[in-house]
């Protein structure tokens, strides 16, 4: 069954893959259409998180700014769909990055890095990643049950030299580096809302306070790696930027959750240069209402273990 739903599907994916972006955007702006008018995907969830984040602004402001990331959006499916075949020509064209020398200074220099990012603009295509970096890119990724497109997907995305492994096998790989000497840096988008029992630290997120990922601090104090955090800007349609920011080169010295704070408003206040290129469509928000039982659980927790 796999094989067969696999046999169907690559073919259509691939020559649309092989279609020139414009064409493949006139195909979006249909795909929009259909989307946003007549199935209205996950539309209350991206007005409810736009008017959560930004209730300063009215609900016609927040209804533009939703137009704008639906298209945006669609136009990240297509963009992803032609990343199964662009070329190193193409997307160091329409992928740039400002200031990679941030990154390849400390390189140099013997560190492994972990480079921290949120879902903005298009990040699938940081797969060009190793194009710009002198070190071994690392980016982790679910496995998918059909092993089928599994491979092709992977394949895909290490066509640039990334070096894939399996969210669940990350810290093993970095343990393994790390126990090798052998340096790296780390691709850990860190915006998703983890689960309440797996959340050490809340922070407030537009005002509101939310369980945040510290994975990336915890194995930066860890290993000791530098902590950049990566954004990309949205030029054109089709054309990114891509900017790094130094957090820290010493992550060890900074007190428990002082350099997630420092990451989540970086992130927050990207969001607000060009928030119709935000990954709304997820619920963000999800858990806010539950900070309280949250603390409860985790006093009781932590009296159970005393026991």
């Amino acid at each position: 069954m796999n094989f067969a739903v696999f046999a169907i599907a690559y073919p259509i994916i691939w020559i649309l893959s092989r279609l020139p972006m414009k064409i493949l955007y006139i195909k979006s702006d249909f795909l929009y259409f259909i989307m946003y008018y007549l199935i209205g995907y996950r539309k209350k969830v991206v007005f409810d998180n736009l008017k959560l984040s930004f209730p300063e602004k009215s609900d016609d402001e927040l209804k533009k700014i939703s137009k704008k990331f639906f298209k945006h959006f669609i136009d990240l499916v297509m963009e992803s769909v032609k990343a199964f075949t662009i070329s190193e020509k193409e997307i160091k064209r329409r992928y740039i990055y400002k200031n990679s020398e941030l990154v390849n200074k400390y390189a140099a220099e013997g560190k492994s890095i972990a480079l921290v990012g949120a879902h903005q603009a298009n990040w699938e295509w940081s797969i060009s990643l190793p194009l710009a970096l002198n070190i071994d890119v690392y980016g982790a990724y679910t496995k998918l049950n059909n092993k089928y497109f599994e491979k092709w997907v992977r394949d895909s995305r290490e066509k640039f030299g990334v070096l894939g492994c399996k969210t669940s096998e990350t810290v093993k790989t970095i343990q393994k580096n790390y126990n090798e000497k052998k340096q790296g840096a780390y691709i850990l988008l860190s915006d998703q809302s983890p689960q309440p029992h797996k959340t050490f630290y809340w922070k407030s997120f537009f005002g509101t306070k939310v369980p945040v990922h510290t994975g990336a601090e915890m194995l930066s104090k860890k290993f000791d790696f530098v902590v950049i955090n990566y954004v990309a800007k949205k030029i054109k349609r089709g054309y990114y930027e891509v900017e790094f920011q130094l957090i820290t080169e010493t992550p060890k010295n900074y007190k428990n959750y002082k350099i997630t704070d420092i990451y989540t408003e970086l992130t927050e206040n990207n969001i607000i240069r060009q928030p119709e290129f935000y990954l709304w469509s997820h619920k963000r928000f999800k858990h806010k209402d539950i900070y309280d039982e949250w603390k409860e659980m985790m006093a009781k927790n932590k009296k159970e273990k005393k026991i």
